[in-house]
């Protein structure tokens, strides 16, 4: 999680109004929700670190 507790609330605040959708995806689609596709991809990938697109989440390298 990002370290910013209130970033993180009023993010977390406009998921809960929009169906859990990523707030910074214009398109309403299942690949779109929280934890979108693309974090759920670069998760995945052992080379990644940073955040996910909204900077909600941080993944480190192990």
């Amino acid at each position: 999680m990002n370290d910013d507790a209130d970033f993180v609330r009023r993010l977390q605040r406009v998921m809960k109004e929009n169906g859990g959708y990523c707030p910074c995806r214009i398109r309403r689609i299942p690949d779109n929700i929280c934890i979108c596709r693309e974090f759920r991809e670069q998760l995945a990938d052992p080379g990644f670190e940073g955040y996910c697109h909204c900077k909600l989440y941080y993944k480190e390298k192990k």
